[in-house]
């Protein structure tokens, strides 16, 4: 890779930017033929499940225990469904929910906030000047604003002070491995007879998540709004 390229890549030691057009290698664009998304099977989620998925996206890109740091971002939560009548319990990982039409996207006056070709919403720290439009804009409260000084960021994951973040549905893992990758959150919970998040290809029929959602279907949580969201959920 030349001098160029790598420029594009890293601003600063230990910190390296998002390449949007990057899937793998710098010969191998990302283009709209692939929809990234995933397939969370709820019936197969314990609490103790969640967590771990909780705790995987926090090791994987960097920040802290909310119970810690009541003020710090938060990538992914658990959430509790709980029936009135019968005290039936379901808990979900809730994050970043990709949409197609993502109205985040719609609100950022900077264009920090955009979506890439494979269907990934990202946000650009760059061009982020922390105005949270999109944090209200968004119906799943699955962003939030980084209000501290921030130390020991990792690789795969700059954050900045005054700047909203994300799911990033583990982007890195996608542009290094391409459909092998799995999201930290789905690593923490499959096993090899037992996978509760399938992550793949939602425009390829023969992909794994596209033949679970063809033969059980899938819930697109608000799917009132039109905006065909890239998660998807079962048993809800």
């Amino acid at each position: 890779m030349g001098g160029a390229a790598m420029a594009a890549l890293f601003v600063a030691p230990g910190v390296m930017l998002y390449r949007t057009g990057l899937a793998k290698s710098a010969d191998a664009p990302v283009d709209d033929s692939v929809r990234w998304g995933m397939l969370i099977d709820t019936n197969e989620l314990t609490e103790a499940d969640v967590d771990a998925c909780v705790s995987a996206c926090r090791r994987e890109h960097g920040w802290k225990d909310p119970g810690k740091s009541k003020t710090d971002a938060q990538w992914i939560r658990k959430v509790n469904l709980r029936d009135p009548e019968t005290g039936h319990q379901k808990f979900l990982p809730m994050m970043c929910q990709h949409c197609e039409d993502p109205p985040c996207v719609d609100v950022c006056p900077t264009g920090a906030s955009f979506k890439r070709a494979d269907g990934i919403v990202l946000v650009n720290k760059h061009t982020c000047i922390g105005c949270r439009y999109c944090m209200l804009a968004c119906p799943y409260k699955a962003r939030s604003f980084i209000h501290e000084n921030l130390h020991d960021q990792l690789p795969v994951a700059p954050r900045g002070k005054g700047t909203v973040e994300s799911c990033t549905l583990c982007v890195h893992r996608i542009d290094r491995d391409g459909a092998n990758a799995v999201p930290a959150c789905a690593e923490a919970v499959n096993r090899a007879n037992r996978k509760p998040i399938l992550f793949g290809d939602l425009n390829n029929p023969e992909s794994d998540i596209s033949r679970r959602l063809a033969q059980l279907g899938g819930i697109k949580l608000r799917a009132d709004l039109g905006l065909n969201p890239g998660i998807r959920y079962l048993g809800l």
